[in-house]
């Protein structure tokens, strides 16, 4: 990881890599009322894990937003291939150091009431380029899903899929295969 990434992000200071293989990195803040905002899916009690999982993709999807407008990455599009040359698009390594960070910062504010994060994973297809994503597990059963806001332009809701699958080589139906 690189050196100008912070590993240990609060609201109020984060970083947040960009330009494919976090070639651009910036650091960022939010006020609490902004912060309040983004993660509202998660302020109010969640009694399930799948329920929480639901709440962290709108808070990610949330994140992404209000980030890609003070970052130029608003415009970021699904996959490689379709925002190719274009300014302030991620790709996979960006996209789930990204989602790691914000995964982090919930984490930090005890949003998180049945997930905890886990290290990146990185699939390895037969016919297809590495792909990575950020981690989250299940409290109590250890499940882990890959939390992927790659599939999807900025601010849509990444996929959260069960891990397995994921590295199985998924692809949420609608994606762009790229």
């Amino acid at each position: 990881m690189r050196d100008d990434i912070i590993t240990t992000p609060a609201y109020n200071h984060f970083s947040v890599c960009f330009e494919h293989s976090c070639e651009k990195v910036v650091t960022l803040s939010l006020s609490q009322a902004e912060w309040q905002k983004v993660t509202s899916p998660l302020s109010v009690p969640l009694s399930s894990p799948a329920s929480e999982r639901d709440a962290i993709a709108a808070t990610v999807s949330n994140m992404e937003a209000m980030v890609g407008l003070r970052t130029g990455t608003d415009q970021d599009k699904a996959g490689n291939l379709s925002g190719f040359g274009l300014p302030g698009q991620m790709d996979c390594i960006d996209e789930s150091t990204n989602t790691t960070t914000y995964l982090t910062m919930l984490v930090e504010t005890d949003l998180l009431k049945h997930h905890t994060i886990m290290d990146r994973s990185t699939r390895f297809g037969w016919l297809s380029l590495p792909h990575t994503s950020a981690v989250i597990r299940e409290t109590g059963t250890d499940r882990r899903f890959a939390v992927d806001s790659w599939f999807y332009d900025n601010g849509q809701a990444p996929a959260i899929v069960d891990l397995t699958l994921w590295k199985s080589g998924w692809y949420p139906p609608a994606a762009n295969n790229e």
